[in-house]
């Protein structure tokens, strides 16, 4: 009998983990944010600049942390008061890592003014607020040019590693030229 009690707890410890692991998978990034209307950035891109019939520039900065998904989306809801473009940066490896970038044209900008924490000049001469203590878990980063409203958000567990003044770096990165020079 005394046998039996520790190879009968030994079974069930062994056939509970083994439900346990069947009913807990999670699915991998590339196939749950597809679900849910994600595609590539450039795709993504693309359908806002169609809706919205101008061109959408995007920094070449990114934060000083990894990343190993980049996905976009275009958000059409049906009128344009709510429609916006979405990248989203994120990692398999540190769920902290987490970067977003929204566009919505200034008409429709979301206002901040009670949140602002501290204001920064860009180098075009515009201003860019950082906000922080919302409640979301994220610092933001807004600014507007060209006709649109950006919203850098970076995941406040990681704001010490990404700071504002990398953040004015990333927004001062979409100044940047197209057209290719000739010599």
């Amino acid at each position: 009998m005394r046998k039996t009690i520790p190879l009968i707890l030994l079974l069930g410890a062994f056939f509970f983990g083994m439900k346990y692991e069947n009913v807990y998978s999670p699915q991998p990034m590339e196939e749950f944010y597809p679900e849910i209307g994600y595609k590539t950035v450039e795709a993504a891109t693309k359908d806002f600049e169609k809706h919205f019939k101008k061109e959408l520039k995007l920094p070449l900065r990114v934060p000083p942390i990894s990343f190993t998904h980049q996905f976009g989306r275009f958000s059409n809801m049906n009128g344009e008061m709510n429609d916006h473009f979405e990248l989203t940066m994120i990692s398999d490896q540190s769920p902290q890592h987490h970067y977003k970038i929204e566009v919505r044209p200034i008409k429709y900008k979301i206002p901040f003014v009670k949140h602002i924490s501290e204001v920064f000049k860009l180098k075009n001469g515009s201003e860019a607020s950082y906000v922080v203590g919302l409640g979301i878990g994220f610092n933001l980063f807004v600014f507007e040019r060209d006709g649109w409203q950006y919203v850098l958000s970076i995941d406040s567990d990681v704001g010490d590693k990404v700071p504002p003044e990398v953040l004015v770096q990333i927004a001062n990165s979409i100044d940047y030229t197209t057209e290719v020079e000739t010599y």
